[in-house]
This record gives structure tokens, C-alpha cells and sequence, in this order.
């Protein structure tokens, strides 16, 4: 019988990271995916409650933390993965500007010590077949005017603590990569969204707002405009990435979708109110309230995708409507999920970032 393909996922606890595990685990067959998560804030065991493994024996959990160098020198050496799929991070702007020192630990330190359990298994079994995909934000190139899009020959612009972290350990993973010679490749991302998002982003955020008829919160003008790319599409470029990307290259991963965060509020305010059958005089719009804009806040971020679709062919399967019905249909169909994330330190963050801000 064939060994298994060992992959380790870090993060995979977390939205992108258990939306990937899962969908690796049901399209790979031949991989058995190893998940290192430390359980923090947006960490949530929930988000892997069909893959225990009494249903799913490819699957292995371990709560532990990127940053604890000894536990991942040992896992690396008792296991000799063939691949690496880095998405732990600490992720959210406005957390960062709260609590910038998080992020360099996480980001950054995190991301050293993982580089330095994969390279030294990787040279000491003579160097076999590997890759390590650094998972990483279209927020590092900072903000576009009306025009242009972002390429993976972009300098670098970061505007936050958060997107300056997660510049930083790009840099690191490509220095691995060049003076190591570490079979590596970076991925820039635009907006994620689909199941299993924690409810502090914009997408799930206002989604459960409309459907509790709660006050829907937009910085500044509202006219602030991401490229969004829905989850599962995501997943499977990654895939395409550590199955066929070249080692030392950036690919850039994007949606082709651009909105206005206002228009992406409308639309869900919309398809919200046809599910729930609000009337006319029940709009949920009516909730929408302007906020103060955040410190830093990037005006526009656009992906220019051509390169992952010309050299690997791949394109999104999702339109963003498409994309946008299946997520809303997730969230109102897992309530359950909703409230046993929404512990006291969730409601902290939203009375900090949100409740003073009203102007």
C-alpha cells in the first residue's frame, strides 16, 4: 500500500486554514494533513467538528504554537512532511492597531521558527521533495488609486502593523528561499470570505448584524473598495500553487470582483431581507450607520491575477453574487456555530473598534 502524502497546515483552525483542510482532504485523497493551531482568539475547534478522527483518520490536531521552536523541531522530525501550508497569522487591521506587539510575535517570529524547522528537516534527510507555501495578504502593497492593479512585482507599502507583519515575514520566506535554497513559494490574497469567518470581518460581521437588526457599522464614506475572493476558490489555487508553482516565485491570488464596501452592505442587505422576508418598510439599510474612519485605512486594493491564471490555469469558480448566496445560506443554516463563537472577549473587541465610534 502507498504511504500517505504528509502535509502540515498551520492554522488550520482558523477560517482560510479548516475551509482548506477540508477541502484538501476531500479532493486529495492520497494526503493526510497534520493542523497546528494555538487556539487563540479566531482559532476555533468548532471549525473542525466533522473531522475528528473517528470520521476522517487523515486528519491529526495538535494545540500548539508556532513560535515554540523545540515542539515544531520534534513534529518535524518524527513526521518528515513533504509540504508545508502556512496560514497562522494574526490577521485583523483594527486589532493590530490596538495591540501591535501580537502581530510581530506571531507574524513574524512565528514564521522564523517555522522556516527553521522546515529547512533543517529538509536538509537533514538529503533534501527530498518539498514545498512550503507562505500564505500571505494583497495588504502588503498598500493602497492603489482608481486605477491599476496590484502585481507580484508591486513594492512593498504596508500601511498597518498588521500588513507591515505580514510583509515582513514575506521577506523572511523568500531570503530562506534564496539563501537556503528552500523549496518555497509566496501567496498574496485579496478579501476572503465564505464559512467559518470569524464575525469581527466585514462579510459575516454584517450578515449577522441584518439578521439581529442591529446597527450595521461602515468606516468613513463606505466607499472603500476590495478585490474578493471566495474561500474555496482560494483553496484550490493554493493547492494548484504547491502542486505546480515554481520554487522562489510570488503568486498572486485575486477574485476579479471589486465593490465598494457600501455596495457589498447593500447587496447583502438585499438578499438578506428576500431570505427573511422583510417588507418593504423593513429594509434592513435602514441600520446602515457611518462610523469614524480607522487610522491607515487603505482607499483600494485590486489583484491582478494573470500570472497563477496564465502559468497554472487557474481562474475563480465563483462569481461574487454566487459567491455571497452560498455564504449568507451557511451562516443562517449554523446559528449554532454563531453563538458558541461569540464569547465575551468577541463582544470586548466590537465595544472597542465600533460603540464609541458612531458619529
Amino acid at each position: 500500500m502507498k504511504s500517505l502524502k504528509k502535509i502540515l497546515v498551520t492554522g488550520g483552525a482558523g477560517f482560510i486554514g479548516s475551509n482548506f483542510i477540508r477541502h484538501a482532504l476531500q479532493t486529495r485523497p492520497e494526503w493526510e494533513i497534520y493542523n497546528l493551531d494555538a487556539l487563540t482568539y479566531a482559532g476555533n475547534p468548532n471549525n473542525l467538528a466533522d473531522l475528528s478522527p473517528d470520521q476522517n483518520p487523515r486528519h491529526h490536531f495538535f494545540h500548539a504554537d508556532i513560535r515554540d521552536g523545540k515542539f515544531l523541531k520534534n513534529l518535524f522530525q518524527k513526521e518528515s512532511f513533504e509540504g508545508v501550508f502556512h496560514f497562522a497569522a494574526e490577521s485583523h487591521v483594527d486589532r493590530s492597531i490596538l495591540e501591535p506587539e501580537a502581530f510581530v510575535e506571531t507574524n513574524v517570529l512565528g514564521t522564523f521558527r517555522l522556516l527553521e524547522a522546515s529547512l533543517s528537516q529538509w536538509e537533514q534527510t538529503g533534501r527530498p521533495k518539498f514545498k512550503f507555501v507562505h500564505i500571505s495578504t494583497d495588504e502588503v502593497y498598500g493602497s492603489l488609486g482608481p486605477v491599476g492593479y496590484f502585481t507580484e512585482t508591486t513594492p512593498y507599502d504596508p500601511s498597518s502593523p498588521y500588513s507591515a507583519s505580514k510583509a515582513g515575514s514575506d521577506h523572511l520566506a523568500k531570503a530562506y528561499c534564496k539563501t537556503y535554497g528552500l523549496p518555497l513559494v509566496v501567496t498574496n490574497c485579496s478579501n476572503n470570505y465564505g464559512p467559518y469567518q470569524f464575525p469581527e470581518k466585514l462579510i459575516p460581521l454584517m450578515i449577522l448584524n441584518i439578521i439581529e437588526k442591529k446597527p450595521l457599522p461602515v468606516y468613513g464614506d463606505g466607499k472603500n473598495i476590495r478585490d474578493w475572493l471566495y474561500v474555496v476558490d482560494h483553496c484550490e489555487a493554493l493547492i494548484r500553487v504547491f502542486e505546480d508553482g515554481r520554487n522562489g516565485e510570488t503568486y498572486n491570488i485575486g477574485g476579479s470582483a471589486e465593490y465598494e464596501n457600501i455596495a457589498v452592505i447593500h447587496l447583502l442587505c438585499e438578499l438578506l431581507d428576500k431570505r427573511l422576508q422583510r417588507g418593504p418598510g423593513e429594509s434592513s439599510k435602514n441600520l446602515i450607520r457611518m462610523v469614524k474612519d480607522r487610522p491607515g485605512h487603505d482607499r483600494r486594493y485590486a489583484i491582478d491575477a494573470g500570472k497563477i491564471k496564465s502559468e497554472l490555469g487557474w481562474a475563480p469558480r465563483h462569481g461574487f453574487e454566487d459567491g455571497i448566496s452560498q455564504t449568507i445560506d451557511w451562516y443562517l443554516t449554523h446559528m449554532a456555530w454563531v453563538h458558541a463563537v461569540r464569547s465575551g472577549r468577541y463582544r470586548e473587541w466590537i465595544e472597542k473598534n465600533y460603540d464609541k465610534r458612531d458619529q
